[in-house]
């Protein structure tokens, strides 16, 4: 038991660290210059997001900026809600999304399209769930300055509404923090060592450009981990940042939403490793899974030393919703949330066997 504890405070120690190599965005940002940014974002059957949307874009203080939104060939009412909540603003352009062309995914396609559309000296892909503070395009082009970035991610503040969204959508910062090692993400071109995520991506244009933009990735179901990747291929600096004071996501509504969400990418996301799958699987299960039932064990038994593990991987996930901006007691939850992320990569691992399509969102894919 000794070890097992002393194990998971080296975990909670490097998580410590690991964050001090992930820059926030600047509170006061300062720019030498003032470039024109395209806010392209991409957009099917996102009718209920478009107004809280349109009101982020419109309030944004940075002046010199165009915003292009495609819609993806939407089944519901996302064009009309389009409409009416721009009102003749003449910073925006609607643009309809073209058919979906054989072997290409959904929203890597409808990205192709936007920055074909697109002038800026930045480009800035946003998802329609996306709403972020004034500042926040403006921090964002700041620290890519600062850090003379072509490539500036990174994960939002989640707003959890259904409870598998309370499971699944907050391991996606833990999972940073504690797998990837942010040093070599953020301050070398290995490629291994890459996160992105493709809600908050600002892209240098020429550097975009030189790698084949989405084009490069248009068979991706990760792209954007697989862009970054081909960033950092071709010599130039991606920057991984805590963005979540300033940006904020409400991925889903649903359950369903989010269990389809996770299936298409947990696997994928992995490389479809079969080995480093089932070494994700013991890992959680050793580790995150089985401290809870060793505390029930040392409560009835007089055993309380039993109890830290627990105690620790609470610490550690509190440790990580704190510096994140989310709800800190959905700590607690650490075991639920690593048994519902080994269930949905047992299931996406599963269907990838049998050559069963992933869906979402009407389309399907292999």
């Amino acid at each position: 038991m000794a070890l097992y504890i002393a194990i998971h405070l080296a975990f909670l120690g490097w998580i410590i660290i690991n964050r001090l190599f992930l820059p926030a965005l600047p509170k006061q940002p300062e720019l030498s210059g003032r470039p024109l940014v395209s806010v392209l974002v991409p957009m099917r059957n996102e009718e209920r997001n478009v107004e809280v949307l349109i009101k982020s874009l419109k309030n944004s203080s940075y002046d010199q900026m165009e915003f292009i939104l495609l819609n993806d060939q939407s089944t519901d009412g996302t064009q009309k809600e389009l409409e009416r909540t721009i009102e003749g603003d003449s910073r925006f352009t609607i643009l309809q999304g073209k058919e979906l062309p054989e072997g290409w995914v959904g929203k890597v396609h409808a990205c192709h399209q936007l920055q074909q559309a697109a002038s800026g000296d930045y480009l800035l892909f946003v998802d329609a769930d996306v709403r972020f503070r004034p500042k926040a395009i403006e921090q964002s082009l700041a620290l890519m300055e600062r850090k003379k970035a072509h490539l500036l991610t990174g994960f939002p503040a989640f707003d959890v509404a259904p409870f598998l969204s309370k499971l699944l959508v907050p391991m996606l910062h833990f999972v940073i923090l504690f797998h990837l090692p942010i040093a070599l993400a953020n301050y070398t071109k290995f490629k291994a060592a890459t996160a992105a995520n493709g809600m908050w991506m600002m892209f240098e244009r020429n550097s975009y450009q030189k790698i084949g933009g989405h084009a490069a990735v248009y068979n991706s179901l990760v792209e954007d981990v697989h862009i970054a990747r081909e960033i950092k291929a071709h010599g130039y600096k991606v920057v991984l940042a805590n963005i979540t004071m300033s940006v904020k996501c409400r991925m889903y509504d649903t359950n369903t939403e989010v269990w389809e969400g996770f299936l298409k990418n947990s696997y994928a996301g992995i490389g479809r490793s079969p080995f480093l799958a089932g070494v994700l699987i013991l890992f959680y299960s050793t580790f995150y899974i089985l401290p809870p039932f060793l505390a029930l064990y040392g409560v009835f038994n007089g055993l309380y030393s039993w109890m830290i593990p627990y105690v620790l991987t609470v610490i550690q996930r509190w440790y990580v919703d704190m510096v994140t901006n989310q709800r800190w007691y959905l700590s607690f939850l650490i075991p639920l949330q690593a048994a519902a992320m080994l269930g949905v990569l047992v299931e996406s691992m599963r269907k990838s066997f049998k050559k069963q399509p992933y869906s979402w969102k009407g389309r399907h894919y292999s």
